[in-house]
């Protein structure tokens, strides 16, 4: 991921923006903090989905016997 100042990224835009698009991003800064990130639209929409927990699961590639049967014994007395 290369860094560009300001002034620079304003300059080449269309390359940083060509470069975003191939899947490079770039790192925007001003006065030597980083300020932005400019990254193509398809892992923008990627990591703006985010990824749940319970989504992660249901889409991991699981086979019959990676995860073991629940069983109905509790792990300790429990008083109600």
């Amino acid at each position: 991921m290369r860094e560009l100042q300001l002034r620079q990224a304003k300059a080449t835009l269309s390359a940083v923006i060509d470069d975003a698009k191939r899947g490079e991003p770039s790192i925007i800064t001003r006065h030597g903090k980083p300020e932005a990130v400019v990254v193509g639209f398809e892992e923008w929409q990627r990591i703006s989905e985010g990824l749940s927990f319970g989504r992660m699961i249901w889409e991991a590639p699981f086979e019959s016997g990676d995860i073991p049967e629940r069983t109905s014994t509790t792990v300790r007395d429990i008083d109600l």
